[in-house]
């Protein structure tokens, strides 16, 4: 009997206690080097949305699910709210459906909460991202669970060891660093990237997680007082960040990213980093061939996959 309940297979939320157990399987599934997809629990007002497969006190899976874009009240009826999922195995058990439909079940449940938390009257997408070698996972949700493919994304990385040409803004521009302090100034920055990108809007609650990343600024170019394009930088785990490169439809073609990027990458190597990354879609030429020029090399692949959540 007693054998029996040490390999029993147990499903709960993750607690504090599980904190030994969660750092013996980040090392297990990323082999300590981060090349899967792999969430991290967050702070404890996260952990309704994680949930652990235990046999005895080993952790063999993990799942979490969370908000990633919600849409507002009078959006186009077509809109979509989204919400993703993240699901680990130990290696060899990742081929266990048995185990990974346990913590699915749990995630879809889940998720089904969270949407109920949005705004009513729009669809929920659930999302799924992996990189493009884990085939395992994969073939997991796209051919198991009939998870349907939206698109494929590329990280690059910039060397910031390496010279950084400077790009100009044209002129009657000027460059501007903001800190997005205010809840007005952070509303404000919210319109603007929804206009950008009205199906996949930004949430507050992610624009606040980056700013609590180390050094983050939003650098903007203005004309006559008026945001033309945007980006983020930060630090993250020793290594620079860009996101939410954008440049508003009146003022594109005007070489406004490129000179934004060349000034965010100066100060990413200002202050001591040795390289950068950024994340954008596989089918976005323009950007690809942008990034290209400004010394961004491509180092991995992700897939994306979605289902309606019914």
């Amino acid at each position: 009997m007693g054998k029996h309940a040490k390999h029993e297979l147990v499903i709960r939320n993750f607690r504090q206690e599980d904190m030994p157990a969660l750092g013996a399987f980040y090392e297990a599934v990323t082999g300590g080097q981060g090349e899967t997809i792999f969430w991290w629990v967050g702070g404890e007002e996260n952990w309704s949305n994680v949930f652990c497969a235990f046999e005895g006190d080993r952790m063999i899976a993990k799942g979490q699910a969370e908000v990633f874009t919600s849409v507002q009240p009078g959006s186009p009826a077509e809109a979509k709210h989204r919400i993703f999922v993240n699901l680990r195995a130990l290696p060899g058990k990742e081929h266990q459906h048995v185990v990974l439909d346990a913590v699915y079940v749990c995630l879809l449940d889940r998720a089904r909460e969270l949407k109920a938390g949005l705004a009513a009257g729009y669809d929920a997408l659930l999302c799924v991202g992996n990189k493009a070698a884990e085939e395992t996972y994969n073939r997991y949700f796209e051919w198991h669970l009939g998870y349907r493919h939206m698109y494929d994304l590329c990280t690059m990385t910039r060397d910031l060891t390496l010279p950084i040409s400077p790009q100009r803004l044209p002129a009657g521009f000027e460059l501007a660093q903001r800190s997005l302090e205010t809840e007005a100034e952070q509303r404000e920055y919210l319109a603007l990237e929804a206009e950008i990108w009205p199906e996949t809007p930004l949430r507050l609650e992610r624009l606040l997680e980056y700013r609590r990343n180390p050094h983050w600024t939003n650098l903007v170019a203005c004309e006559a007082g008026t945001v033309a394009g945007s980006l983020m930088a930060w630090e993250e785990e020793g290594q620079g960040m860009t996101e939410d490169v954008f440049v508003r439809e009146p003022w594109r073609g005007r070489g406004i990213a490129g000179a934004l990027l060349s000034e965010a990458l100066t100060y990413l190597q200002n202050i001591g980093l040795a390289s950068a990354q950024l994340v954008t879609r596989t089918d976005n030429a323009a950007a690809l061939s942008l990034y290209g020029k400004l010394g961004f090399i491509t180092t991995s692949h992700e897939k994306r996959y979605s289902m309606l959540l019914e």
